[in-house]
């Protein structure tokens, strides 16, 4: 069943340690100068932020607009699955999954999650509405961790079991990046009677492919992979094998947590027009403190590492072939930028996107461009 979900209420004196364990930081023996982010998180603006979180910040405002959000539950054969549900405005409106990635949490969505439920909010037509599902993975705020390793389910067979048996949808859409991505294309390759289309924000490299037969375009990506690999991959590599040693420094310590995923706020953004900024006018300091205290209030950075683990050790589905209709939307700041040819060679791509602008979080940093390419490519699949 799905139910209204109540939130656990933070308690003072959770808000308390919080604030006591920010306040007595214990700050590395600072380098020589350096070029700020070059060697990892600036140090003047995680400080920045720390002290700001400890003394300034808000959560109990926050947490009262979080609360605010239409949560709900569903026990899907013994696993709580959080998720908020947007309904659309108009009668009949497709139904759409929407799932998110790391260092993320449903909250990135919610603004995305508007647009395309109330399009008429935002200079749309009530006829392009859905209703969104916006649920959170499993080990991630609000969504617990399975209880056994390999998990007895798969995040996608988790989400076509929330879409059809508990909330009773024949048909749906769905759209993700990051790990979402893969969930999402999970879902389209396993479930294709029940899909009308798949949007993603990056797709699985092909199961097998000649490299003789690769284009141009598709050779200098593969270089652009292993350069981020080189020099940007070594958090994942960290989570892919090792991710309970890194768990205890991260769930001990909010500063270190903080510095985790501000470094890839950082780098992972388009910050053009901003250069003076660490972050995107989207994230606001506001903002990042929300997503991290999420984070830390449900002590889910620890469990948050386990989809890279439990995919470098062979215990996710991998991604063969998607046969529904497929759009993949390349955004100029992600992580990498995959050609069209390279998708075709997994997926049934009918449409491919160049954005103008906007990183790896784009559903928050840039919501209505996302929320565009989504309906243009989902309207003839209605």
């Amino acid at each position: 069943m799905a139910n209204r979900k109540s939130l656990p209420v933070v308690t003072d004196k959770e808000l308390a340690d919080l604030r006591a364990r920010l306040g007595a930081t214990r700050w590395p023996e600072p380098w020589p100068d350096q070029v700020p982010w070059e060697a990892g998180v600036d140090p003047r603006e995680l400080r920045r932020l720390v002290e700001y979180w400890a003394d300034g910040y808000d959560w109990r405002a926050h947490e009262a607009a979080i609360g605010r959000l239409p949560h709900h539950e569903a026990d899907v054969d013994g696993t709580p699955v959080h998720y908020l549900r947007f309904d659309g405005e108009h009668p009949g409106a497709l139904p759409i999954v929407l799932t998110h990635g790391w260092p993320s949490t449903f909250l990135e969505l919610v603004t995305l999650a508007r647009h395309l439920a109330e399009p008429s909010r935002h200079g749309g037509e009530p006829a392009d509405a859905f209703t969104v599902i916006v649920p959170s993975l499993p080990g991630y705020p609000y969504s617990p961790q399975r209880p056994e390793l390999p998990p007895a389910g798969q995040t996608h067979e988790l989400w076509h079991r929330l879409m059809t048996d508990h909330l009773g949808f024949d048909r749906y859409a769905a759209q993700g990046g990051d790990l979402g991505a893969g969930v999402t294309s999970r879902l389209g390759e396993a479930y294709p009677d029940a899909l009308a289309g798949i949007h993603l924000l990056a797709v699985a490299a092909p199961a097998q492919h000649d490299t003789d037969t690769l284009t141009a375009a598709e050779r200098a990506y593969l270089d652009e992979v292993a350069a981020w690999s080189a020099h940007e991959g070594g958090y994942q590599h960290q989570q892919n094998t090792r991710p309970i040693t890194l768990a205890h420094a991260l769930s001990d310590s909010p500063t270190g947590m903080l510095a985790w995923i501000l470094e890839k706020y950082h780098a992972w953004t388009d910050r053009t027009g901003t250069p003076d900024r660490a972050l995107p006018a989207a994230f606001t300091d506001d903002f990042a403190l929300t997503q991290a205290s999420l984070y830390w209030f449900t002590g889910s950075i620890a469990t948050s590492f386990r989809p890279y683990y439990e995919y470098t050790r062979g215990l996710t589905r991998r991604v063969e072939r998607v046969r529904v209709p497929t759009a993949l939307a390349v955004f100029p700041h992600d992580l990498t930028r995959p050609p069209r040819e390279w998708a075709e060679r997994t997926y049934n791509l009918t449409r491919y996107t160049s954005m103008p602008r906007g990183g790896h979080f784009a559903a928050h940093e840039e919501p209505a461009l996302l929320a565009h390419d989504v309906t243009e490519f989902l309207r003839d699949l209605r």
